[in-house]
């Protein structure tokens, strides 16, 4: 036995280390196993001592559990939004929208907020509030605007103020004061001589049931107008607002522009037809659908105007009204003198009101139809069709000789007059 451990102990050096690394490659391969296994790496403590491998986690339950605290905590947020009040759902929504950095107003009404509580998503929420932002930005410029202006006059009056002595100041003060009060004395007698003296001109106000309220208000602007060019005329009409009934529509947008000048107007307001007040011989209705040609203006005669804003193009209407009534109409002579290019003819109230001002004064239509719009024509003929038609007459005749020279120039002579 000694002789073999003495024979091996020269190889000990060789064969210990190749012993131990067997024995290495077994733990390795027995404790790589272990450790890929669990689903928590191994933790060493930091006595160096050897610790057991942790137990495997029950994931599924772990999600589970998580998924149905989740669904809890978002049942009672939502058990607790509907137990709060909408609006100030609503307002704590904006208001984190603000502070966000988004494109919110400043102020908010009440309608606006259930506008908002209406709007069916998150997105129709945001583009609402963005629509009113920029609205709000727009008002905002214009008052500013509007205020940079307002500073422009009262520096230019300050500066023309600094230019004039104190006795300049004091002249022109009474001079003003005068002249505001002797105009409105002079048009209040003018309008007081036309209501006894002056022709009649009517406004039929029996066309509610044919517009929609924004047409009705236009058509109420319109005869505002009406009624300050008539008021400021050398020669005022006798301004009748007939079929106008107490508490109608016309009535109630009337006495809300006017105010308390409403009973002070020197005009007649009455729900009497225009049948009722005059003699049906002496009613001409103007209507742009009339195949009469107006050619003078008579100044023994009532015009009626109908107080109807037709946006809806409703042609015909007044015509066929004027028909059941069994009154003459009439229309203006736009083709005869006029080159109309695009649109219908009907005018407005007020240019309606300044063409028979100006034929009550001067009698020339050329003057008078300055006031139809220039968009609508592409100016004045040269030589109407109807001065046409009749010079092409004449030269017929002449080549026939059917009457003389003589007699050719003086028809020619009135017709151009």
């Amino acid at each position: 036995m000694s002789v073999c451990v003495n024979f091996f102990r020269p190889f000990t050096r060789f064969l210990v280390p190749f012993t131990l690394h067997r024995k290495r490659n077994h733990l390795y391969s027995t404790i790589l196993p272990r450790y890929i296994s669990s689903k928590i790496p191994a933790v060493t403590s930091p006595n160096n001592e050897s610790t057991p491998p942790s137990e495997e986690l029950e994931l599924d339950k772990w999600k589970t559990t998580m998924k149905s605290s989740v669904q809890e905590e978002c049942v009672s947020t939502v058990s607790s939004s509907k137990d709060e009040d909408p609006l100030a759902a609503t307002r704590e929504f904006i208001e984190m929208w603000r502070l966000l950095g988004n494109e919110v107003p400043e102020h908010i009404t009440e309608e606006e907020l259930k506008t908002i509580m209406e709007c069916v998503s998150k997105t129709a929420k945001k583009k609402y509030l963005k629509y009113l932002y920029v609205k709000e930005k727009h008002k905002k410029a214009k008052q500013i605007k509007k205020e940079m202006k307002a500073a422009a006059r009262e520096e230019a009056k300050n500066v023309k103020l600094l230019e004039t002595t104190e006795e300049d100041k004091q002249q022109n003060f009474l001079f003003l004061r005068l002249w505001d009060r002797n105009i409105n004395i002079a048009m209040g007698w003018k309008g007081a001589q036309a209501m006894q003296f002056g022709q009649p001109l009517v406004f039929d106000m029996a066309y509610e049931n044919y517009m929609k309220p924004k047409e009705l208000q236009y058509t109420i602007s319109q005869l505002l107008e009406s009624e300050g060019w008539n008021r400021r005329n050398v020669d005022p009409f006798h301004i009748y607002f007939c079929n106008l009934k107490t508490d109608s529509a016309y009535h109630r947008e009337l006495v809300k522009r006017y105010e308390e000048k409403w009973d002070k107007l020197l005009l007649t307001a009455t729900e009497k037809s225009h049948v009722d007040l005059f003699p049906k011989d002496s009613i001409i209705y103007l209507t742009a659908d009339s195949p009469n040609v107006m050619t003078t203006f008579r100044h023994d005669k009532v015009y009626i105007i109908g107080s109807f804003v037709d946006k809806k193009m409703q042609p015909g209407t007044s015509l066929a009204k004027a028909k059941r009534l069994k009154l003459a109409t009439e229309c203006l002579p736009l083709d005869k003198y006029l080159q109309w290019d695009t649109g219908n003819k009907n005018l407005t109230l007020d240019q309606m009101m300044r063409i028979l001002l100006c034929l009550k004064n001067t009698g020339n239509w050329e003057e008078a139809l300055k006031f139809v719009p220039q968009r609508k024509h592409s100016g004045f003929l040269e030589i109407s069709q109807y001065s046409q038609e009749f010079i092409n007459r004449l030269k017929k005749a002449k080549t026939s000789n059917s009457f003389s020279k003589g007699s050719l120039n003086v028809c020619a002579q009135k017709w151009l007059k």
